[in-house]
């Protein structure tokens, strides 16, 4: 299929660093790529957006005018070093786009955006053969390293990308002390459209602003229109030949120009399609529009045994079932304090701020401060601290988890997004670590990690642990799962089902060995033993909503058995099945012991991500044949 929009119009425009503006000939052609490059990428996520895939336009379409500037820069001198660094890294699309534009990749690449195997992921992962040489990781995580390659650099000029929604995270607090400190060759271009996922920061953040908090580190700051082409060209030539760190900050509309999203919350995620069409109408794009009303969105439902068809999604809700907790409680804003990263409507906590807001703090994109705040709030007998954000950040507060610990506070901790299933977002985004939270000392420690298989269970875990006191992470996928079923079709958590912290409980009982699992692998790992059934093949499920705590009495019933295998998507070198293992073997196991979890970096796509994991049923299948043959 060809790429539907002509990207010959695209030349290159090259600039010296000594010249101070631009040509009436550059800035022609100058424009003409802008409305090249934005129209792409207006069109290609929308594409993605078709296909169910997802992938952020508006940061990417805000930055194109300062990134082909200094692409301009990078073309015309050999003293700027050549990567597109982009502490953002939810803007990824402008990288594919410019992978293309510079020979690395066929323009029809891009028509397979966030497709599984086609190495367009949501975050830029390194790969030079592909134009892309830089991980960027999660937001703000970028510029100490950038800083690093400044050093290792003295004689070029390093350009990073940055965004109002990074500048929130504290990294890049040390990173601008430090650039400032050793006045390393770096220049800031920082997209200030005043939108994050959540909201506007000048709403929630009052207070806040990029100027202000970069200047007080002792940086050069310029701040100006981010749409004035002739403006923007002379401020970035200026910081580019001015010794050390300096900032531009850039004002503009999120996704401007662009109706329906534009200086909106939703331009952050991918465009709707109706208003790609519209706009790509408009601009004259009728090929790119044939094709966004012509593409169909593919589905294929799997059909696994034991479980329902109906599917609910776990993080999203949680934070109701938090509010009818707190709901019973006339004295919540005593009681009850919510902290929110910028993620509400991922981890459930919008439910919450709707309903309750006299207990909700929208705190944007500051997860160590953040998380801290529910435990200095929590650290009061009778007060109870909530936070949420991704499991793939819980990494991030692994210090302020063991202060909380230490100052015995009580927060019940919401990380979403566990696992690897339908990670869009790829590698860095993929949240494998969670264990890292029970990192306390044995002694009097009641840290506890819970990962409920379905929504009954999740309601029965917080209307138990909502209360208890201490440190309660409670961990949920991305993807929606079904609900798990006895063996008679009734619902397994539902009506007459009690939660007991600490518990093993028996899914299917078997006599030739058990698959111990949780979360969104449980119902997987059920379909797998009905069918090896079916088979006459008599293999046992545990389901261990309680990741971290020992139960002795299944651990005596499974130290008998033929093997037991432990099946997750944590990372299989700090997961479950690490412990489980060394648990058996303390109390006399004799058996044959497997673990599977997530071995390889992540290969795009959605629910491709656990087979790619060798996590499919057909795995898990192979895996306990082996085991049952000795091997």
């Amino acid at each position: 299929m060809k790429f539907p929009i002509d990207l010959d119009e695209f030349k290159t425009v090259r600039f010296s660093l000594s010249q101070s503006k631009l040509t009436d000939e550059q800035a022609t052609q100058l424009r003409t790529n802008i409305q090249v490059v934005r129209d792409s990428i207006v069109f290609f996520t929308a594409y993605a957006n078709t296909k169910g895939l997802g992938g952020h336009t508006g940061g990417a379409y805000d930055i194109v005018p300062e990134l082909l500037i200094i692409d301009g820069f990078m073309k015309g001198s050999d003293s700027v070093y050549p990567v597109y660094f982009d502490e953002a890294g939810h803007r990824v699309a402008i990288q594919y786009m410019m992978a293309v534009l510079n020979g690395f990749k066929p323009d029809e690449s891009l028509l397979h955006y966030r497709e599984y195997g086609s190495g367009l992921y949501g975050h830029p992962e390194r790969a030079d053969e592909q134009g892309v040489f830089f991980s960027s990781g999660r937001l703000g995580h970028l510029w100490s390293h950038v800083n690093g390659v400044a050093a290792a650099n003295p004689d070029k000029i390093v350009v990073m990308f940055g965004s109002d929604g990074s500048q929130q995270e504290g990294g890049d607090a040390e990173a601008a002390r430090y650039a400032v400190a050793q006045q390393l060759n770096v220049k800031l271009l920082i997209d200030d459209n005043d939108v994050t996922i959540a909201g506007h920061p000048s709403d929630y953040l009052k207070g806040f602003t990029v100027e202000g908090t970069l200047k007080g580190h002792s940086l050069r700051v310029d701040t100006g229109d981010g749409e004035n082409l002739a403006a923007l060209y002379a401020r970035i030539r200026k910081a580019m030949v001015t010794d050390g760190p300096v900032a531009l900050v850039n004002k503009r509309k999120m996704a401007v120009g662009v109706p329906g999203i534009e200086g909106l919350p939703k331009g952050h995620d991918v465009i709707p399609v109706a208003f790609a069409i519209a706009y790509l109408k408009e601009k004259g794009r009728q090929e790119a529009v044939d094709l966004l009303e012509s593409s169909t969105k593919q589905t294929a439902t799997a059909a696994y045994l034991g479980s329902t068809t109906d599917k609910a999604k776990n993080r999203d809700n949680f934070g109701k079932i938090v509010c009818e907790i707190i709901e019973k409680m006339p004295d919540r804003k005593d009681r009850v304090l919510v902290v929110d990263s910028d993620l509400e409507g991922s981890c459930g906590l919008h439910h919450i701020r709707k309903t309750f807001p006299e207990v909700y703090v929208s705190a944007g994109i500051m997860e160590r401060n953040n998380f801290s705040v529910a435990a200095g709030f929590g650290a009061e007998q009778g007060k109870q601290g909530i936070f949420g954000t991704f499991s793939a950040f819980l990494e991030m507060v692994v210090s302020e988890i063991t202060m909380a610990r230490l100052n015995r506070s009580n927060v019940l901790a919401h990380f979403s997004h566990a696992g690897v299933d339908d990670m869009a977002d790829n590698t860095c985004h993929f949240g494998i670590n969670n264990f890292f939270a029970d990192n306390g000392l044995p002694e009097n420690d009641n840290t506890r990690l819970y990962y409920p298989a379905d929504g009954n269970q999740l309601r029965a875990v917080l209307e138990t642990v909502f209360n208890d006191e201490g440190l309660r992470f409670l961990f949920s996928t991305r993807s929606a799962t079904p609900f798990i079923l006895a063996e008679d079709g009734s619902a397994c958590f539902g009506g007459g089902y009690t939660f007991t912290p600490g518990k093993d409980e028996v899914v299917r009982e078997g006599n030739q060995g058990y698959i111990v699992s949780y979360g969104e692998m449980l119902y997987r790992c059920l379909d797998v033993v009905e069918r090896l059934k079916a088979d006459g093949v008599s293999v046992g499920l545990i389901n261990k909503p309680t990741l971290n705590v020992a139960d002795e009495a299944m651990l005596e019933k499974l130290a008998g058995d033929g093997f037991v295998l432990v099946v997750e998507t944590q990372n299989i070198t700090s997961g479950l099945g690490v412990r489980f293992g060394t648990w058996l073997l303390e109390r006399g196991f004799s058996g044959r012991y497997g673990r599977m979890g997530t071995s390889k970096e992540g290969h795009g796509g959605l629910s491709e991500q656990i087979p790619y994991q060798g996590l499919g049923g057909d795995d898990i299948r192979e895996k306990i044949m082996e085991l049952l043959a000795g091997k």
